[in-house]
C-alpha cells in the first residue's frame, strides 16, 4: 500500500508498504540482475550502503538457474539472503532488447535464449508464473517495449497489446496467488504504461490502466533513443493521468540529472545499471559531477572519491589507492567503486526525500544539478 505523505509542485514524499517491509520514496532501486550486483556485491554490503530495493531480472533468471530452481530453494528472498523487499522486471524488456533472437505473437514471444539458443515461450501467463516462483515483492506486467522510432500505427497496435496482455498478468496473478504453494500470496502486480513519444497514446494508455486499481505503475518505453527533454516531456505529460495515490515508477532511468528532473515530474520509483555499470569501469561519482579514477592525475591522490561520503569505499581508501586497484585490475578496485556509486544513487535519494518533506525541493534540484556539472560539465554523462 503506498501512502502520500506530503508534496512539493509535483514531486512526491511517500511510503510504500509490502509483505517484506516499508520503503521510503521516492527510491532508487539497485539492479541485480541474476540476483547478484554485478561488480562483487554482496546483499549484505546492500544493507550497509542504504539500499531499499533489490531489482532482479525474470528473464535471466528463468534461463539460469531456472525459476523452478529459485522456488525449490525457497524463493528469490531466502536464496540470496534478502529479506527487503525485491522487485522482477517483467522479462518484456527482453522483447525490446532481443530483438534479433524473438517473434512477437498475440499469445506472447518467443525466443532463441541469448546463451544456449534453445526455444523459449513467455507470455502474460508464463512471466507471472516465472515471477510467482521467484516469489518477488513486486512483479511487472508483461509489456512491448516498442523500438524507437516506431510508426503511429505499430506503437497503437503494440499498446493496445500490451493492455490485454495486462489483463491476462491480473487474472493470472489473482489465480496463483490463491495457490496453496505460491510462496508469496501477497506479491504485488505494477502495470506499464507505453506509447513511445506520443503524448496522446500515452494519456490514453495511462487512462485505462489506471482503471485496473493495480499496486502501481510504471512508464516504460523511455531512455531507448528519445532525447533527454523528449523523455521529460512525456512524462511530464503522463503522470498527472496515473493514480497519486500509487506509485510512479520509472524503468530504466537514469543518470543523478534524470532522477532530479523525474522526481519533479511526479516519479518516485527509479532502476538503473548506471551505477554498477560505470563503476565496474573505474567511474565514480560525486555531487561536482562523474569522475574518471583511470585518469593520471589521481595517481598520487590521497584523498577519498569524495570527502565526506560515507560510503567503505570513502571511508578507507583513497583514489590513488583504488586506481592503483583498477589498473591493476584487481577485482577489490570494482567493488569499491561499486558499492561508492550505489551509495551515491541511495543518499542521493535520501537528499531528495528530506528536501521535498521541507518543501524545498526546487532550490535543491536547482542547487545540484549545478554542482553536477562542475567536474565534467555535462550533468547528463
Amino acid at each position: 500500500m503506498y501512502e502520500l505523505l506530503t508534496t512539493d509542485g509535483m514531486a512526491k514524499r511517500g511510503t510504500f508498504h509490502t509483505v517484506h517491509g516499508t520503503v521510503q520514496t521516492p527510491l532508487f532501486m539497485n539492479v541485480g540482475t541474476a540476483a547478484a550486483i554485478k561488480g562483487a556485491v554482496a546483499t549484505t554490503d546492500l544493507r550497509e550502503i542504504g539500499t531499499q530495493v533489490e531489482l532482479s531480472n525474470t528473464y535471466h533468471l528463468h534461463v539460469r538457474p531456472g525459476d523452478k530452481v529459485v522456488k525449490q530453494m525457497g524463493g528469490l528472498h531466502k536464496f540470496m539472503n534478502w529479506d527487503r523487499p525485491i522487485l522482477t522486471d517483467s522479462g518484456g524488456f527482453q522483447v525490446f532488447s532481443l530483438a534479433s533472437l524473438r517473434k512477437i505473437k498475440e499469445e506472447g514471444v518467443y525466443f532463441n535464449s541469448h546463451i544456449d539458443g534453445r526455444k523459449i515461450f513467455m507470455g502474460p501467463e508464463e512471466s507471472m508464473q516465472i515471477q510467482s516462483n521467484l516469489a518477488s515483492t513486486i512483479a511487472m506486467a508483461f509489456d512491448e517495449c516498442p523500438p524507437h522510432p516506431a510508426t503511429r500505427e505499430y506503437m497503437q497496435n503494440s499498446v493496445d497489446r500490451t493492455t490485454r496482455w495486462l489483463r491476462r498478468c491480473k487474472a493470472e496473478m489473482t489465480r496463483i496467488n490463491g495457490l496453496e504453494d505460491t510462496i508469496n500470496k501477497q506479491q504485488m502486480l505494477f502495470g506499464i504504461n507505453q506509447g513511445g513519444t506520443f503524448d496522446d497514446i500515452r494519456i490514453e494508455h495511462a487512462k485505462v490502466i489506471s482503471e485496473l486499481d493495480l499496486d502501481g505503475y510504471a512508464l516504460g518505453g523511455l531512455a531507448v533513443g528519445e532525447t533527454h527533454a523528449e523523455m521529460y516531456r512525456i512524462i511530464e505529460e503522463t503522470t498527472p493521468y496515473l493514480p497519486k495515490n500509487k506509485p510512479t515508477y520509472l524503468m530504466g532511468v537514469g543518470t543523478p540529472a534524470n532522477i532530479l528532473e523525474s522526481v519533479d515530474r511526479g516519479v518516485d520509483f527509479f532502476d538503473c545499471v548506471y551505477p554498477s555499470r560505470n563503476g565496474r569501469h573505474g567511474h565514480v561519482y560525486t555531487h561536482r559531477g562523474k569522475i574518471n579514477l583511470f585518469n593520471a592525475q589521481y595517481e598520487l591522490d590521497n584523498e577519498p572519491i569524495e570527502e565526506g561520503c560515507g560510503c567503505p569505499a570513502c571511508r578507507n581508501y583513497s583514489k590513488a589507492y583504488i586506481r592503483h586497484l583498477l589498473k591493476a585490475k584487481e577485482m577489490l578496485g570494482m567493488r569499491l567503486c561499486v558499492l561508492h556509486n550505489l551509495y551515491f544513487y541511495n543518499h542521493l535519494m535520501e537528499e531528495i526525500r528530506t528536501a521535498i518533506e521541507e518543501h524545498r525541493y526546487s532550490e535543491f534540484k536547482r542547487q545540484t544539478l549545478y554542482g553536477l556539472q562542475e567536474l565534467d560539465g555535462d550533468i547528463y554523462l
